[in-house]
């Protein structure tokens, strides 16, 4: 058992500071998930170069992400790498705000998810550290990401009424500036913790990125993919139907709502599911959320629906977080998260860019792909299950 982590005294404010560093990329996220493919239609894009553009972030990203866990090791402060990640990230948005050229827009766009990349597994690692030392509780860290995701969501679609598109790059460079900022209040600790063990935990993994990790990572990762047509290209389709950008907005807002009340209940959840367990009921709600999305046509059809993003993506994040602190040591963790963000990355870039071409053709009727791409996330997880048999509630 590793007692060592517990003796020491947590950083103060611990909690505070990891939801304030959850909450910075998240804000970018809410405001590029969304609204970036609206964006770049309102520069007349064809959905195929939408479809490229979504994808290069992704995959830019992916090879950044893939050297976090040595990134971090060298640095002897991993804030700095927050720090440096956010205000680089802030000259290449600016590339957006003077030229919508599609190849200048591609290249600030890619080269803008490269130089975040390292943001979020570092906060996730950092987070991760505390529930393992501490008992800190996960989702009361994580859910300030989700309340950041609505907030910026709703002044983007907002600001974008009352002045156009251009709203889009100038709340990127704010939310960065803020990113900026909050690096340097992250919490600090004590790298030497880590290292010292009294004896082995059972629950450790000898080699913590060994095949079961690697296909639980790849299983998490193909299910949540599977939302690549619904972030590349429902909001647009919304449009397509009428809808206001303040409904738009609000559809967007239900969900990450909804996610949030799973955050703030994980707590009940990871005393009665598994982690396993948690991935795979995330899993089927997935499924159940893409064959049910190409049958609607009003707000309140898509309201009930976006009630399932509580599933299909905040039971797979928890599960997986809670399985990989029970797998992984500490000192593999940013690695780990790296690795996720990596295979995540690949994923979704070629789920995006395949959208962009599904969409072309079936339009809605796309997303009966996207439920057969969650089903092959669920038979990863199951041979991940069979790589290493023991149960996550027997030390597994």
């Amino acid at each position: 058992m590793n007692i060592s982590a517990k003796s020491s005294a947590a950083p103060p404010q611990f909690q505070l500071r990891c939801s304030l560093a959850y909450a910075a990329p998240m804000s970018l996220n809410g405001i590029l998930v969304p609204y970036l493919p609206v964006w770049l239609h309102g520069l007349n894009f064809s959905a195929m170069q939408i479809g490229a553009i979504l994808a290069a972030q992704v995959v830019f990203r992916v090879f950044v992400a893939m050297g976090t866990g040595s990134l971090s090791a060298r640095a002897r402060d991993p804030r700095h790498i927050l720090a440096w990640s956010a205000a680089t990230s802030i000259v290449s948005v600016l590339g957006l705000l003077v030229s919508g050229d599609f190849w200048v827009v591609l290249a600030a766009v890619a080269i803008q998810a490269a130089l975040f990349a390292p943001y979020t597994p570092i906060v996730e690692s950092i987070s991760i550290s505390g529930v393992k030392r501490w008992g800190f509780h996960y989702g009361k860290m994580r859910v300030w990401g989700s309340v950041g995701f609505v907030v910026t969501t709703l002044v983007a679609g907002s600001l974008s009424t009352a002045i156009g598109n251009i709203a889009i790059p100038l709340m990127l460079v704010a939310v960065l500036l803020t990113s900026f900022a909050v690096a340097f209040i992250a919490p600090r600790l004590d790298q030497t913790i880590s290292r010292r063990t009294v004896e082995p935990s059972p629950r450790i993994l000898r080699r913590p990125l060994g095949a079961s990790v690697h296909l639980l990572l790849i299983g998490a990762s193909l299910i949540q993919s599977s939302h690549g047509m619904f972030y590349g290209f429902s909001t647009i389709q919304w449009q397509g139907m009428g809808f206001s950008n303040a409904v738009i907005s609000a559809l967007w807002c239900i969900g990450v709502i909804a996610e949030i009340g799973i955050f703030f209940i994980s707590g009940g959840l990871a005393r009665r599911l598994t982690p396993l367990g948690l991935l795979r009921f995330g899993c089927l709600m997935a499924i159940l959320r893409w064959v049910f999305f190409p049958f609607g046509s009003d707000v309140w059809y898509y309201g009930i629906l976006q009630i399932f993003h509580a599933f299909s993506f905040a039971c797979v994040h928890l599960g997986l977080q809670y399985r990989l602190s029970e797998m992984v040591a500490e000192d593999q963790q940013a690695s780990a998260q790296g690795v996720y963000v990596a295979y995540n990355g690949a994923f979704l870039a070629i789920s995006t860019l395949l959208a962009g071409v599904i969409y072309r053709q079936l339009e809605i009727y796309g997303y009966f792909v996207m439920a057969i791409l969650a089903v092959i996330g669920l038979v990863v997880l199951a041979l991940a299950t069979r790589s290493q048999p023991q149960s996550s509630g027997s030390g597994g």
